[in-house]
């Protein structure tokens, strides 16, 4: 996978333009709003809430792309490679949920 170059340009960009990490208290908390705004526009645009016209604005990929740079800013600041976390979770995900998912009735 190519986590650890794009955790790389997270790092740069740290370093060139934002100064420092926040804490990672500070970044869990951001994590938490970003992902809060993105559940407002899936709730909203995909749920049974209805729009406001400000919400119909809202890009569903920027506050995504909010969400990762957040999680590749913890990871890095905790000193985590993604590539080999994601690669040991999709593994287990593979082993453990092979069958769950087609043999579940409620995903027919």
């Amino acid at each position: 996978m190519e986590l650890k170059k794009i955790q790389s340009k997270v790092d740069d960009w740290i370093n060139n333009h934002g100064v420092r990490y926040f804490d990672p208290m500070t970044n869990m908390a951001q994590l938490t709003e970003e992902v809060g705004e993105v559940a407002r526009i899936i709730s909203r645009r995909y749920g049974e809430q209805s729009e406001k016209e400000s919400d119909k604005k809202a890009d569903l990929g920027e506050e995504l792309s909010d969400v990762l740079f957040v999680v590749f800013c913890l990871a890095n600041q905790t000193g985590l490679d993604l590539d080999e976390s994601f690669n040991k979770k999709l593994e287990l995900k593979s082993k453990r949920d092979s069958f769950r998912h087609k043999n579940n009735p409620k995903l027919s």
